[in-house]
């Protein structure tokens, strides 16, 4: 099965750093490096807010267990977002790019 992983990241050094990593490591066949987007959430009781960057990979759910402990080990945040969202569809060539890329 094939996932869209979401990571939040502080600012654009530490996403891009992350990112990098992560295709290295052949975790994911390709990130997306999204600066500036605005996030609200529940933290330490209050809601709270930050200006963040967002990184969507592509991968497989079987990479996910070290995909998540690989983000966990970079990340600066306590609790870093890390969320894998099944993939239903899709261009064949490009999932079998996927595949070829994270082998």
């Amino acid at each position: 099965m094939y996932v869209v992983v979401l990571i939040t990241a502080a600012n654009k050094k530490q996403a891009r750093m992350i990112a990098g990593a992560l295709v290295e490591r052949k975790l994911v066949a390709c990130v997306n490096v999204i600066d500036r987007v605005s996030s609200l959430f529940w933290w330490k009781k209050k809601v709270d807010k930050a200006t963040e960057v967002l990184i969507v990979a592509k991968s497989t759910r079987g990479k996910l267990p070290r995909i998540i402990a690989s983000v966990k080990s970079l990340h600066s945040y306590t609790v870093p977002e890390i969320i894998a969202l099944p993939v239903v569809g899709g261009n064949r060539d490009y999932l079998d790019w996927i595949d070829e890329s994270i082998r």
